[in-house]
Order: C-alpha cells, then sequence, then structure tokens
C-alpha cells in the first residue's frame, strides 16, 4: 500500500508498548513505524488512522494529536476476537484542506475495497465529506448515519465547516447519497428551517430523549447504514469530565459505546469515523473514546454477515393487511432481526435496487398488526418515489 502522506505512530508510544502485557491490543496491533513502515496488510481486519485536520472548524484549534487517545486504547485487552487490526499512523494537514479530504478519500476507499473496515479519528467533523467522497468509485447508494447534537446541514452554497457539510454531500456530484440519519439531535441546536428541510428530504431525525429512552431501537439505523460519523459533542460534558463541548445534555458512556457497538455489528458499515477530537481532552475522555473505538471493533468481530438478498428465502416471511397496501415483513431465524419490504419501482436508479429490504424492529411489526404503518417504511417508500 502507497501512502506516503501517512506518518508513523509515535516512536514514545512503541516504547511504552514494550511494558504493555502481551495479550494488550499493543502489543497486538500490526504498526505503523518509522523504521518498518506501513505494516503488511494482509488478513488484516480493521485499521484504524488519524487525521491531524481541524482548520475548517468553528473553533479552530492547533491539529490535534492522537498519542493519549491511542496509549489509552493501546492499553486495553481484547475481546474474544478473531480479528486482524492495525494502527496506520496520521494524516498530517495538506497544503490546503481540500489536500487532506483527498488523502482521507482515498485511503478510506482503498481500505474498503480490500475489505478493512477503516476507523477514522478525526478533527473537524467536516472530514466526514471525506469520508463520504470515499464511495464515489464503489457503484452504490450510501446510508449516512451521523451520531451528533446538531444536523449540519449548513448552506451548500457556503465553505464547508465542522457544523456544515451534509447540504454539500446533497448537491455535489457524484450524487451517492440515499438517506441520512440523525441520531441523538437536540431541538436547540437546530433552526426550524432545518428541522423542516430534514422533514422535505425525508431524511430520519431522533431526539436525543427518543433514542435514550429505548437505545434498542438504533439498532436497525445502523444496520441500514454504510458510513457512521460520531460527533464528539454528542456526549455529555459530565461524561466527557470536560466543558470543551459546553453541554451539559447528551449520550452518556454506556449510551455511546452502545451506539458504536450498534454500528459495528452491522453487516453494511464499511467506514466508521469519530471527530471533533481535541489535545485539551483529559484522561477520562480518551479512555471513554478509547472504549468507543473498542465497542466497534467488538461489534465488527461479532457480525453475522447475513445476505438479505439471498438469505430471503430462508427468512420467515409474514404479510400484514392495512387499508390498500400490504406490508411485507421478514424475520431472520438466526439473529431474530427483522426486515421491512419496501417496494421498488422500475423507473428508479438500479442503485437502489439493495435497499428494497430496509432494516425495522420487531416493534414494528407489531403496530403494523395494530394498523400503524411504520414512518421509516413511508419514507423510504417517498424518497423511491421522488
Amino acid at each position: 500500500m502507497e501512502f506516503d502522506f501517512l506518518s508513523p505512530v509515535n516512536d514514545e508510544l512503541l516504547d511504552e508498548i514494550k511494558s504493555l502485557n502481551p495479550q494488550t491490543i499493543g502489543a497486538n496491533i500490526r504498526l505503523h513505524t518509522e523504521r518498518s513502515g506501513i505494516p503488511e496488510m494482509e488478513g488484516v481486519n480493521v485499521a484504524i488512522f488519524a487525521v491531524r485536520e481541524n482548520r475548517r472548524a468553528v473553533r479552530p484549534e492547533n491539529a490535534p494529536d492522537f498519542f493519549h487517545l491511542r496509549r489509552q486504547f493501546y492499553s486495553l485487552f481484547p475481546g474474544n476476537w478473531k480479528l486482524k487490526l492495525a494502527d496506520l499512523g496520521d494524516i498530517e494537514p495538506g497544503a490546503t484542506v481540500e489536500d487532506t479530504y483527498f488523502a482521507v478519500q482515498n485511503l478510506v476507499e482503498s481500505l474498503i475495497k480490500q475489505d478493512i473496515v477503516p476507523i477514522i479519528l478525526g478533527g473537524g467533523q467536516d472530514l466526514i465529506y471525506a469520508q463520504y467522497r470515499a464511495y464515489d468509485n464503489l457503484d452504490q447508494m450510501v446510508n449516512l448515519v451521523n451520531i451528533d447534537k446538531r444536523f449540519d446541514l449548513g448552506d451548500a452554497e457556503k465553505m464547508i465547516s465542522n457544523q456544515s457539510y451534509v447540504g454539500k454531500i446533497v448537491v455535489d456530484q457524484p450524487y451517492n447519497l440515499f438517506n441520512y440519519s440523525a441520531v441523538g439531535y437536540q431541538t436547540y441546536f437546530n433552526s426550524q428551517d432545518e428541522i423542516e428541510l430534514m422533514e422535505r428530504l425525508f431524511f430520519e431525525a431522533y431526539r436525543l430523549g427518543e433514542v435514550t429512552s429505548d437505545i434498542a431501537l438504533m439498532e436497525p439505523i445502523f444496520r441500514s447504514a454504510n458510513l457512521v460519523g460520531l460527533d464528539l459533542g454528542a456526549v455529555d460534558s459530565g461524561s466527557m469530565n470536560s466543558a470543551y463541548f459546553n453541554s451539559p445534555n447528551g449520550f452518556n458512556g454506556r449510551e455511546i459505546c452502545a451506539l458504536s457497538r450498534y454500528a459495528g455489528i452491522s453487516d453494511k458499515v464499511s467506514s466508521f469515523g469519530i471527530y471533533e477530537y481535541q489535545d485539551k481532552l483529559g484522561d477520562l475522555a480518551n479512555m471513554l473514546i478509547a472504549q468507543i473505538i473498542w465497542y466497534f471493533i467488538e461489534g465488527v468481530n461479532y457480525r453475522t454477515n447475513e445476505n438479505t438478498i439471498s438469505a430471503k428465502k430462508e427468512f420467515i416471511k409474514y404479510q400484514v393487511p392495512i387499508d390498500d397496501e400490504v406490508l411485507v415483513f421478514f424475520k431472520s431465524p438466526v439473529s431474530g432481526r427483522w426486515w421491512i419490504e419496501i417496494p421498488f419501482l422500475s423507473n428508479v436508479n438500479t442503485k437502489l435496487k439493495r435497499h428494497t429490504l430496509l432494516p425495522c424492529s420487531e416493534e414494528d411489526y407489531l403496530e403494523a398488526c395494530n394498523q400503524v404503518i411504520p414512518e421509516r417504511w413511508y419514507k423510504a417508500k417517498r424518497k423511491n418515489e421522488v
């Protein structure tokens, strides 16, 4: 793999690894070092790299250094994993922000093509634009899930920032975005214009209270995602032990780790980004972020790789008549997970055929039996018709 823009892991960390328990992640992960270069990627399942870029942040800081975060992550013990991990080091800020985007896009695309799941550790969340653009040449429409207190729609006519990039994703060619889901938004951080725009675009938005009241209901949202981004500002300041993000409300440590695991266990999620990292975060915050990474990898390890196209024959089929519609549900006898069929329109882009089965919950099926059409089904159907 030729990526000259990657800088190696800090030598001081390599010295610390030698003193770790030989069963820790740090003692077993393949590392990009000054001496040996980029590690052999054959057999690697998950690759971590950091991006020291935050020039488009609303409050720009110095380029973040991920030394302390890596130290905490390396100190953890893996679960009963069959996965091989690699740390590819850092992408340094390019001459322009666009240069950094280009490097991120190319690295993510290359890893996905090798069936390696990248975990991106970033500065500004505008980097999710580069993460998304990595799918331009992968011949698929994509679902983006963003764990954030804001929608980050912004103005597509203005320059991208860490709070204004989704608009660019929607309007810039090539058009790859099928759906955008915002998980954990807080109304007072979003204008009514943005809330109404989310509705008009048939995007999905889940308020913080709605998510935390039954976090398990978010599993189908992540199951249909291709890429996931996490703004660390979605975590409450108390759990981060830091006033930097300046919000008393947000996900606590257990909740954000549960969402991370849902992202990891999804068979479709092929890249995961954690953004808005800052040097000023202390040991507690770094340990929480390390555990967020750990839970994502844990999820990847336990993927069932259910191919809904071929496995559809083996799923249990349920038909529920509602008014003039007949909703068709499928349940996997292996994982117990549910899907609902979206009527496919022959005149739409063939890339959408893979979206004809939409992940859902058993609660959606039970509500349908009570003559309540699931909102996600309705939005997906309308999106196909547009």
